[in-house]
């Protein structure tokens, strides 16, 4: 049985560290470069070159250097044939196929987790990250402040899920797929903090949460695998209600790369 590496634990953020340059500097170069993309600051189709990076980031040309292929890999940024890079504009079936390529990762390691066998403790820690939850949806409405605190729970548990499987390999893959703009858990769950439904729609994606922890206390690896592919199937609606309200897209980090969105 697997027990999640002290990662976990500690809260770090999930960026995959197995390059070969992981100096803080590099590190610090790709988040506050992709901070810069997510935010829009730096826009959808604009160039980006190690030079206006040196003067905009006060770090030397190294780390931005490395910082530029990591957001490549991550799909941010594409290299261009001259040199330099461009920001990526995402479409409607880009997003979607983000979306579904972090479920189908998710449902391996659930599947993976019933399968192998989890220690008592990791399910125990994960089921108390799941009351947290289950607390903050007990009030019919949400506050904001209570809403911050179920993107951050929300978060925490679809990675102890992850590590479930005890495999790293599939865990550092489900990081990457995550650093998408709209692929990870959280993405698209903002559309849902408003009208009379918003609180609604949560209860029903913990009630999953909840049924995915129980499959794999009872070792149902395909029931396990079948529940999280469809709890991943909430963003893809929340994808589809977001693109019929511009106005609350607008509000989904990273927005602005999405193709419709850039003149608006």
């Amino acid at each position: 049985m697997y027990t999640p590496s002290k990662k976990l634990h500690a809260g770090m953020n999930p960026i995959d560290t197995d390059d070969t340059d992981t100096t803080p500097q590099t590190v610090r170069a790709q988040l506050r470069l992709r901070e810069l993309v997510v935010s829009g600051e730096i826009a959808a189709g604009e160039r980006v070159t190690e030079l206006a990076l040196v003067d905009k980031l006060g770090m030397s040309r190294t780390p931005i250097r490395a910082a530029l292929v990591r957001l490549q890999d991550e799909g941010l940024l594409q290299a261009l044939p001259g040199g330099g890079f461009v920001v990526r504009a995402f479409t409607a079936a880009d997003i979607h196929d983000a979306i579904e390529l972090r479920g189908t990762l998710e449902g391996l390691a659930v599947r993976l987790a019933a399968e192998r066998g989890v220690t008592e403790a990791v399910l125990r820690d994960a089921r108390a990250t799941a009351q947290q939850i289950d607390e903050l949806l007990a009030p019919s409405q949400l506050s904001t402040a209570a809403f911050s605190r179920y993107v951050t729970l929300n978060g925490e548990l679809h990675r102890r899920l992850a590590a479930m499987a005890g495999s790293t390999l599939i865990e550092r893959q489900i990081d990457r797929a995550a650093l998408l703009p709209f692929a990870s858990p959280n993405s698209f769950v903002i559309v849902n903090t408003t009208g009379p439904r918003a609180r609604d729609r949560l209860v029903v994606a913990h009630e999953q949460h909840h049924a995915v922890l129980n499959a794999i206390a009872g070792r149902e690896g395909a029931r396990a695998e079948a529940l999280m592919r469809e709890h991943a199937r909430n963003a893809q609606n929340n994808l589809a209600d977001a693109l019929q309200n511009q106005r609350s897209l607008k509000r989904v980090p990273g927005a602005g790369l999405i193709q419709g969105l850039l003149r608006r």
